[in-house]
């Protein structure tokens, strides 16, 4: 059995390949579970700036289809808009990669058991930040920053993204005060939504 790393980055990889051809990135992927209660999450967003669109596609909220070795999810319930009032993730955007991305892994056997529930949902409006195209994309953004070690006796800070430059970000905790962060010292880092 392959470890569970090496599925993910498999997974990874076909959901990518197929949310590229209509303009979809992968923001995140989640194997949870083992035995014959898997959950795979995936979670997406359009690419910026992209022309490619999902084809429409008539879909019932909560639509669920059963496949011969999976259950295939597209949850409406957990669709959030991520951009702006016409860039959100839609239940089309969901649909698809549940539908082409289910295929391809039953296919090809990648998830090892082959039962598993596969949900797919934006990231929502405090969608984690983890490659640097993520930063670099929300430059600008408030965003919560957890380190594995501290940096001026402080472990997490919340503040502007200013910069994203030589393996570190700059980000702004209050005005007129910085701090540079390198990113193998991010645990874990998402957008901040001011209510």
């Amino acid at each position: 059995m392959a470890d569970r790393a090496s599925v993910v980055e498999k997974i990874r990889e076909i959901a990518e390949r197929v949310g590229a051809s209509v303009g979809l990135e992968i923001v995140d992927v989640q194997l949870l579970g083992g035995g014959g209660s898997r959950v795979l999450r995936l979670f997406i967003d359009h690419i910026p700036g992209s022309d490619l669109r999902v084809p429409v596609v008539v879909a019932e909220a909560d639509a669920v289809e059963s496949q011969a070795e999976g259950t295939v999810t597209a949850d409406a319930g957990a669709i959030e808009a991520s951009g702006g009032p016409t860039d959100g993730v839609s239940l089309s955007d969901c649909s698809y990669i549940s539908h082409a991305v289910g295929a391809i892994l039953d296919v090809e056997d990648i998830i090892p058991g082959g039962n598993y529930t596969l949900e797919v949902s934006s990231p929502g409006v405090e969608r984690k930040l983890s490659r640097v195209q993520d930063f670099e994309r929300f430059i600008g953004h408030k965003v919560k920053v957890v380190l594995r070690q501290p940096i001026e006796n402080q472990k997490a800070y919340i503040g502007a993204l200013r910069e994203v430059a030589q393996g570190a970000i700059t980000l702004e905790p209050k005005p007129g005060k910085s701090v540079q962060i390198p990113l193998d010292q991010v645990e874990k880092a998402n957008l901040k939504f001011e209510w």
